[in-house]
């Protein structure tokens, strides 16, 4: 029973945080950063979202309620956030403003997208959140939570080792496949934000999934 659980939970989160499918996104977002930049925002990037899921996992809802906040509502904005970060993506946003600051640092520019996107939503967005949360509501110990926590660390982990290789990724398609594919995961992602707000009125009652 123990042994399908772990299974279970490791599954849930590697299909809600999708590792894989990341790190086409991250390529994208940054786009043209050189490898030192990219591997100091991964590490910010799944460093704060470690923290903002380890956080969840201990207090749970208690700290959606304590601030007064449903997780449909946070599930809604998830998605308006995500629908902004989709915009840019189909429409070169962040390409134009690093062209109209020049080279400077990622860091700098205030472009650094470590902390939003990719920390937030993208990798502790409102679905691993919620499935953080209910993973560690439904351990029946505290072993079996300490457990999913540790699931949780080696998603993160996958995600932070695909990160680093997005750069080949990047010269596998060079400059028009990467715009191409920007394009269309921006797509993807507004898609993916509609659902978001979608399944936040569901809960509410307001509309279908």
């Amino acid at each position: 029973m123990e042994l399908a659980f772990l299974v279970t939970a490791f599954t849930a989160l590697f299909v809600v945080i999708d590792p894989i499918g990341l790190a086409p996104v991250f390529a994208a977002l940054t786009q043209g950063l050189s490898p030192a930049q990219r591997r100091k925002i991964a590490a910010r990037a799944c460093a704060v979202a470690t923290g903002i899921l380890l956080i969840f996992a201990f207090l749970g809802e208690a700290v959606l309620e304590f601030l007064g906040i449903s997780m449909p509502a946070f599930r809604i904005s998830g998605g308006i956030l995500l629908f902004l970060t989709a915009l840019d993506m189909l429409f070169e946003r962040r390409q134009t403003r690093r062209q109209s600051q020049g080279d400077a640092p990622e860091e700098e520019t205030g472009q650094d997208p470590s902390v939003f996107p990719i920390a937030i939503p993208l990798i502790a967005g409102p679905g691993s959140i919620a499935t953080i949360i209910l993973l560690v509501g439904e351990a029946t110990t505290t072993l079996d939570a300490m457990l999913v926590v540790a699931i949780m660390l080696v998603t993160v982990g996958l995600v932070f080792v695909l990160f680093l290789v997005a750069g080949y990724l990047e010269r596998l398609l060079g400059k028009v496949g990467i715009n191409v594919v920007t394009r269309l995961l921006g797509m993807l992602l507004a898609a993916l934000s509609v659902q978001f707000v979608l399944d936040g009125l569901a809960s509410f009652g307001l509309g279908g999934s």
